[in-house]
């Protein structure tokens, strides 16, 4: 089941969804323990590299033990610093995350990935202009990139671009139909604005709706009925909400509405 955090802005559909690979997972062995000594029958194990631990450690969320052991790498490459800023990201560090950042980007500046990362630092700042060129030059390298887009697209409803912003919703729906549900990234504080926050929500719950998800849809209209961005009258006519009408969760919370 679909739970939301109505507390948190989540990070594309909050201004930002980074990019970034699988991670690379240790054994259940933890860092530090002894390893078990090699016999003729039991092969010694190959030992990982700083990458290697610091995308273990950085999967299990031990962000700050993730930079120590990437920064012992011998080299630092892109893909390095991307991680390193990512990790950066997550702590809500976010001038070491954009100078990590911009070191990968000197090293391989065509990464799409990278750009995005970028563009959600510039967002999470209200910098919308910074963070739309950044997602765009990513785009133009990679244009069924579904998290980017969607970045854009709440980039857009930050701006109070409605109509831009459901359009680059909807691509990316048609690329990855579960844009919306099953991201794990950062997150950042909630805007400040009650209409942008109104406005994200309703549109994530269109987006939801139409992805086939009515719990996440029904979750994030109440948000957006809460903050006053639409009207239960509005929501029954709007044809995005149109598979909702039999579910029940949905007329209940139109029930509670209609006594308010």
């Amino acid at each position: 089941m679909f739970t939301l955090q109505p507390n948190r802005w989540i990070l594309a559909a909050a201004l930002a969804a980074l990019s970034f690979a699988a991670p690379w997972l240790l054994p259940a062995q933890e860092e530090g323990q002894a390893p078990v000594p090699a016999t003729a029958a039991t092969p010694s194990p190959i030992q990982p590299t700083p990458e290697q631990i610091g995308d273990s450690l950085s999967a299990r969320q031990r962000y700050q033990a993730a930079i120590a052991a990437y920064a012992k790498a011998p080299q630092r490459t892109a893909g390095i610093w991307n991680k390193m800023g990512i990790a950066y990201q997550m702590m809500f560090n976010s001038r070491d995350a954009t100078r990590c950042y911009r070191e990968s980007l000197k090293l391989d500046p065509g990464n799409p990935d990278v750009l995005n990362n970028l563009g959600t630092i510039y967002a999470s700042q209200k910098q919308y202009g910074q963070a739309d060129r950044m997602y765009r030059k990513a785009l133009k390298l990679d244009p069924r990139s579904a998290i980017t887009l969607k970045n854009l697209g709440t980039n857009y409803l930050a701006q109070h671009k409605y109509n831009k912003g459901w359009q680059a919703y909807q691509k990316a729906l048609a690329i990855d139909p579960q844009i919306f549900t099953a991201h794990t990234s950062p997150s950042v504080e909630n805007p400040s604005d009650v209409q942008e926050r109104g406005a994200m929500n309703y549109y994530m719950a269109a987006g939801c709706a139409r992805a086939g998800y009515a719990d996440c849809a029904v979750q994030y209209l109440r948000l957006a009925l809460d903050e006053g961005f639409t009207t239960r009258k509005k929501v029954l006519i709007d044809s995005e909400f149109a598979s909702l009408r039999s579910n029940p969760a949905f007329q209940q919370l139109l029930a509670e509405q209609s006594k308010q």
